[in-house]
């Protein structure tokens, strides 16, 4: 089976999330999306996050009705911080018949070469990049990292926390379920 690991803090998901998942399902054909809840990225301050319990269960909330996305809660018993390497030789290990594919936005592509053993992950696993607004021109120039044509989302996870700091309602940008 063909499956993409969306890694991420979902700190809280988002319709963005939803609809980048769909496409990547529907339009690039994978089996399935793996909306793997990362407890702690090493590029994020812990205490910015909602707990990881919650985040699984609005992830949970959010995907129930379609039955291409599966919500993970995987890299909570592996060592803290989370590096992409470790998790995705881990589930080879735990799901061999899957074929796992990370799934990163193009302002991660642009700082790949920082990431945990990157050269090793490049090949070993396959990538797919998709656009994120202000890293739009991407050069690929490897044999397992492929560019998508999804369309660009421009919502994240920060705005939403910072408009809800604020007051703002944001049901529209929320999956239904996800209320503050």
């Amino acid at each position: 089976m063909k499956v993409g690991i969306f890694s991420g803090s979902f700190n809280p998901v988002h319709i963005g999330h939803l609809a980048l998942a769909n496409y990547i399902c529907e339009f690039e054909n994978f089996d399935e999306v793996w909306f793997l809840v990362s407890p702690q990225s090493p590029l994020k301050n812990i205490n910015d996050l909602y707990p990881e319990d919650q985040r699984l269960e609005w992830v949970k909330k959010a995907i129930r009705d379609y039955p291409k996305f599966k919500a993970s809660d995987f890299e909570w018993n592996m060592p803290k911080p989370s590096y992409t390497i470790h998790t995705l030789r881990a589930l080879r290990e735990a799901f061999p018949g899957n074929i796992f594919h990370l799934l990163i936005g193009s302002d991660n592509w642009k700082i790949f070469d920082q990431w945990k053993d990157y050269q090793i992950l490049l090949d070993e696993f396959n990538v797919l990049v998709y656009p994120r607004r202000g890293s739009e021109n991407i050069v690929i120039s490897h044999k397992n990292v492929k560019a998508c044509q999804a369309p660009m989302i421009d919502i994240s996870s920060t705005f939403i926390r910072k408009a809800i700091k604020e007051g703002k309602d944001l049901r529209f940008f929320l999956p239904e379920g996800i209320i503050f």
